[in-house]
C-alpha cells in the first residue's frame, strides 16, 4: 500500500489529516479502504486508452477526437427530432456522469452475458452505491448523458506496428426512455428503461474486458479525469514487465487535449493521479528524473484474475 493507506490503516484518518495529506486524497483512500463488499465491474479496454471529454463541447460540435499511444477514438454526436422537420444535435457525451453510465452498462452486460441491459431503478441503485443520489440536477444530468450516449457514433482506430485497424460502431443498438411528466415530481422518475448494446460493442467488450473495483469508482465518482487515470492504470500496469517511462507530452495527448499550456495540464493532472492512486493502492507510479514525465512500474491489477471469470 501507499504511505497514505499505511497511515490510515495504522493510525486512522485523523493522523493523515495531521500529516497534511490533501483532504481529497484522504477521503478517496478512506472510502476505498472502508469497502466490505468487494464488488467488481468491467470496462472495455478501448475506453482505458481513450475516453470522453471532461467538459461540455458545443452541441453543434462536429465531434471529439482523442489519441493515445496505440488508439485513436473519434466520437460523432447524434441528432434527434427537432421542430419543423429540422433535426438538432444532442452533443457529445462528457463528464463523470456519462462515464458512470458506461461503466454500469458494461458491467451489467458482462455479468449477465447479454446485450439487453435493464436500467431505470437498477441504474438508480448503482448510482447511489457510487454516492451519486439521482434527483434534481443529478437526474437531469444523467438523463442528458444517457441520451447523448444512446445516439453517438464511435470510431476506434488501433495501430500495431504497420497495421491499422478501424472499427466503427454505436454503443447502443436501441434504447427506451420515459419522458418526464410535467404534472409529476421528476425526482423519482425512471428516466431510461432499457438499452441494447450494439453487437460490435458487446463483442469487443467480451474479448477485452478490464475489471475494476466498484469501491474505487465510488471514491472517484465526481472526478472524470481521476476516473480516466484509474481506468488507464488498471489496464496498463499489470501488463508491464519492466519500468516504463511516459512523457508529459504523451500524457497530455491522452488526458489533456483541452489544455493549451503544459504547465496548466500538469497542475491539473498530478492531483488527479494522486486521487486515482488513493483508490488503487497496488499501483506504483513515480515521477521521472528531470520532470520529463512519469514512470509506470509493473504492479498487481486492482482485481485478481482468479476471482472473476468472463463467460
Amino acid at each position: 500500500m501507499g504511505l497514505i493507506h499505511d497511515v490510515i490503516e495504522d493510525q486512522g484518518r485523523q493522523a493523515a489529516f495531521n500529516l497534511d495529506f490533501p483532504r481529497p486524497e484522504i477521503e478517496a483512500a478512506s472510502s476505498f479502504m472502508s469497502d466490505e463488499d468487494h464488488r467488481i465491474g468491467f470496462l472495455y479496454s478501448g475506453w482505458c486508452q481513450a475516453a470522453l471529454p471532461h467538459r461540455r463541447l458545443p452541441d453543434d460540435s462536429k465531434g471529439w477526437q482523442i489519441d493515445s499511444d496505440h488508439v485513436c477514438l473519434i466520437i460523432q454526436p447524434g441528432m434527434r427530432r427537432g421542430p419543423m422537420g429540422n433535426p438538432i444535435h444532442v452533443g457529445v457525451p462528457y463528464g463523470s456522469r456519462a462515464r458512470l453510465i458506461l461503466l454500469y452498462m458494461q458491467s451489467e452486460a458482462i455479468r449477465t452475458n447479454c446485450r439487453d441491459i435493464e436500467l431505470g431503478k437498477s441504474l438508480r441503485s448503482w448510482m447511489k452505491r457510487m454516492s451519486i443520489p439521482i434527483g434534481g440536477k443529478n437526474l437531469e444530468a444523467v438523463r442528458e448523458q444517457a441520451e447523448r450516449l444512446s445516439r453517438c457514433q464511435l470510431s476506434f482506430e488501433v495501430v500495431n506496428g504497420r497495421t491499422r485497424g478501424i472499427t466503427s460502431q454505436k454503443i447502443m443498438e436501441s434504447s427506451m426512455f420515459l419522458e418526464p411528466d410535467p404534472n409529476i415530481d421528476t425526482v423519482d422518475d425512471v428516466f431510461m428503461l432499457t438499452a441494447k448494446l450494439s453487437s460490435e460493442f458487446f463483442e469487443g467488450l467480451k474479448k477485452h474486458p478490464v475489471p475494476f473495483r466498484e469501491a474505487a469508482i465510488r471514491a472517484l465518482s465526481n472526478n472524470s479525469m481521476a476516473l480516466d487515470i484509474y481506468s488507464w492504470l488498471a489496464y496498463r500496469l499489470h501488463s508491464l514487465d519492466k519500468p516504463t517511462p511516459i512523457t508529459w507530452k504523451g500524457l497530455k495527448a491522452q488526458f489533456g487535449t483541452a489544455y493549451s499550456q503544459m504547465n496548466n495540464f500538469r497542475l491539473r493532472f498530478i492531483p488527479n493521479l494522486k486521487l486515482a492512486l488513493a483508490a488503487y493502492p497496488e499501483a506504483i507510479v513515480t515521477e521521472t528524473d528531470g520532470k520529463i514525465g512519469l514512470t509506470l512500474h509493473p504492479s498487481p491489477p486492482p482485481v485478481r484474475r482468479q476471482i472473476y471469470a468472463v463467460k
